[in-house]
């Protein structure tokens, strides 16, 4: 049985869910078959009881829930390569107590799923794929495949092999017998406990059945007809939860509403009803239709320069997105200093200026130098050819020559020649938003707090500033928060619903925060105060990462003391040190970024993270760590900790361009091994403009 964690979840990132009906935004791709693509019960693309060997889209995204009495499942699937399918489920059992709850709380397990594709469909060749179902965890539903799906007309016809819960019905000898007798037992999966294991000895053994369907797309294209053989025998259920069994074929039917949203009904055991929904969208094409500003109109070129300096700082920061440090002009170059402020795309940005600043500098300007920095660093350079960039603007015929001509570097020298403008560095800006924040799935049952956040930030100068966020509860269930796990290391987490339940006005954050560009590849960061909801404290952070290079190391080095659940301003006992040596790895492989902590975590622990995330070409990032820790049996349920993550670009929801993004994360348990300080800001994200990315191809689809 899991316990999830309380995770914070902005309402401002539920665009994900509006998105998924605006009529605006690319949802599910309707050019995708219906045929083989709907969600079964347990998520993941399948029939009903059972897998198939189909994928969603690359960057497909898919909530399910189904009931089938005795079980409701609650599902949670991704597709973050064309190969890959991966997901997780609770299934609540309803005629099973929760074993840690005070009530009638019915039970609640979680499971773990992974599906990879072997091979694609050909003409004469199915498709084919391998997977496995609850891994890890208690394992109460584990599970393995290998599956073929073959579509033919209207008829996509799926046969597998299946172990574990798929093949309880011992349709024969586990064939695998013949290779080691290890395979004629199924052993090492728990039943209850801890969980959080996996016993790859385990896997592919015990019993094993047949099990496959057909589905049908009938005329009415909205409606697809399922017919499916289990090879589960419900009279060997986990935890003696018994079922009766008329038939193996289950009969079902999905029905499209729309192309995020799908009906599904069915008669299976020959005895039992299922009912269902799923949304559905793909994550790689989220898109917004925008209403942002239009481009300045070409004018012909001023002979020399206008003198409303100020007034073109303030139109390149409406228009360009660029909030102006300095523009200086040396020789037959003018050099604008700053910062990204609106456009994801720094392309985008530079493209709007260049026609802004054609309408207002001198002719003998031939160069246009765009040096950008993030909170006073110097990140990188890109210089364009003045008329190359106005001939392509004023004719698509022109581009290629001008992205030819187009070149960046990592822009590090300061800005020389005379000075035409200076900013003021000292600003406020404030942001007013709500927040949810929820426990689902522990002992005491749904829990939730939504509360309004102010979050504020003055800039001292260009590397300074002060931030700080005050959480105000408007309204929550906290007072049913009874049940705090057992834990032999220190409450450095396990805390969290005291926190949330405490007080109805809180500092989640007040810090003052330094960063310095320590010359070349190389950059710094400090902080001191209250640096989250439970922690206060200070730290440093140094990162090195060479320009557009693939390669990053960072060190981060912290002071921390628990604060008091009332979140104002007095202290707790405990303090710590903690902190991580950090490497990152951006991959040719699927575009995954790779990353790996090593160092010492709030509770004393030594150990490892390993974290994996692949950005698709909306912006949205999908990712998923694991921890290690030296902890072993101290580390409590769930035996280490993991967790799912989305990292959200605004701008791929909302009608204007913006550069801010939301975070939504998932982790089974709230646990003290393992727990991370949850610092502000990383240099790593603070300094992404390091890399060029997609930069030449939004250029060349800006100039369509």
């Amino acid at each position: 049985m899991k316990r999830p964690t309380v995770q914070p979840l902005r309402l401002t990132s539920l665009a994900l869910a509006i998105g998924l009906a605006s009529p605006m935004s690319t949802s599910a791709d309707p050019g995708q078959p219906r045929l083989g693509a709907g969600q079964g019960d347990f998520g993941g693309v399948g029939l009903m009881q059972t897998p198939t060997a189909r994928m969603a889209p690359l960057g497909g995204f898919a909530f399910s829930f189904s009931r089938t009495a005795p079980y409701r499942r609650y599902n949670v699937f991704f597709q973050p390569t064309a190969w890959l399918e991966a997901g997780f489920r609770y299934v609540e059992v309803e005629n099973r107590r929760y074993l840690a709850a005070r009530g009638d709380r019915n039970n609640l397990d979680k499971g773990v799923d992974i599906k990879l594709r072997l091979r694609e469909e050909s003409r004469f060749w199915p498709q084919v794929a391998v997977g496995a179902r609850d891994i890890g965890g208690t394992g109460l539903f584990s599970g393995e495949y290998l599956v073929a799906s073959k579509r033919w007309h209207d008829f996509d016809f799926t046969l597998g092999l299946g172990w574990g819960y798929l093949g309880n019905q011992e349709d024969f000898t586990n064939p695998l017998s013949r290779l080691d007798d290890r395979f004629d037992r199924r052993s090492g999966f728990r039943s209850g406990g801890d969980g959080g294991t996996v016993s790859p000895g385990s896997l592919f053994s015990g019993r094993s059945a047949l099990f496959g369907g057909i589905e049908y797309q009938t005329p009415w294209d909205p409606l697809v007809i399922q017919l499916e053989v289990e090879g589960n025998n419900y009279q060997r259920e986990p935890q003696r939860n018994h079922q009766p069994q008329d038939s193996r074929v289950n009969l079902g039917a999905r029905l499209r509403l729309t192309d995020s949203v799908e009906l599904k009904a069915g008669w299976q055991r020959g005895n039992t009803a299922m009912l269902g929904i799923s949304f559905s969208t793909n994550l790689a094409t989220v898109s917004q239709t925008k209403r942002d500003p239009a481009p300045a109109e070409l004018a012909p070129a001023p002979g020399t320069h206008m003198d409303d300096w100020e007034g073109l700082s303030r139109e390149l920061d409406a228009n360009a997105g660029i909030g102006v440090y300095r523009i200086a002009q040396q020789g037959s170059s003018l050099i604008v200093e700053g910062e990204p402020t609106r456009y994801p795309s720094l392309a985008e940005s530079e493209y709007r200026a260049g026609r802004l600043l054609h309408n207002h500098v001198g002719q003998e300007v031939e160069t246009i130098r765009f040096r950008w920095h993030e909170r006073g660093m110097p990140l990188r350079e890109s210089v364009h050819d003045r008329g190359a960039l106005i001939a392509a603007a004023a004719s698509s015929a022109e581009s290629a020559d001008y992205r030819h001509g187009l070149y960046a570097h990592a822009g590090h020298a300061p800005a020389q020649g005379a000075v035409l403008h200076e900013s003021s560095s000292r600003g406020y800006s404030y942001s007013l938003e709500p927040q949810l924040e929820q426990n689902f799935g522990g002992p005491d049952g749904y829990l939730y707090r939504l509360s309004a956040n102010l979050d504020g930030e003055y800039r001292l100068s260009r590397n300074d500033w002060l931030s700080a966020t005050l959480t105000y509860t408007v309204d929550d269930n906290l007072d049913k928060y009874r049940y705090r796990g057992p834990s032999d290391l220190p409450r450095v987490r396990t805390y969290i619903g005291d926190y949330l339940a405490e007080t109805d006005l809180g500092i989640s954050n007040l810090q003052y925060t330094r960063t310095g560009h320590l010359g070349g590849n190389w950059y710094a960061m400090g902080y001191g105060g209250l640096l989250e909801t439970m922690y206060a404290g200070l730290g440093g952070e140094l990162l090195y990462r060479p320009f557009n290079g693939d390669l990053a190391f960072g060190l981060d080095l912290n002071w921390v003391k628990q604060r008091d659940f009332d979140q104002r301003f007095s202290m707790r006992d405990y303090s710590t040190w903690t902190g991580h040596l950090t490497g990152y790895w951006q991959t040719d492989f699927e575009d995954i970024l790779a990353k790996i902590s090593v160092g010492r975590y709030l509770a004393g622990d030594l150990g490892v993270t390993f974290d994996a995330s692949r950005e698709f070409e909306s912006g949205i990032r999908l990712g998923a760590w694991a921890t290690f820790t030296d902890a072993g049996d101290d580390f409590g349920e769930g035996s280490f900790d993991k967790g799912v993550y989305l990292s959200l670009p605004l701008d791929a929801f909302f009608v204007r361009s913006t550069r801010q993004r939301a975070q939504v994360a998932w982790r089974p348990l709230t646990r003290d091994g393992g727990a991370q300080l949850a610092r502000r800001h990383s240099l790593y994200d603070v300094t992404e403009e390091r890399v060029m990315g997609r930069y030449w191809e939004e250029h060349a689809e800006l100039m369509r």
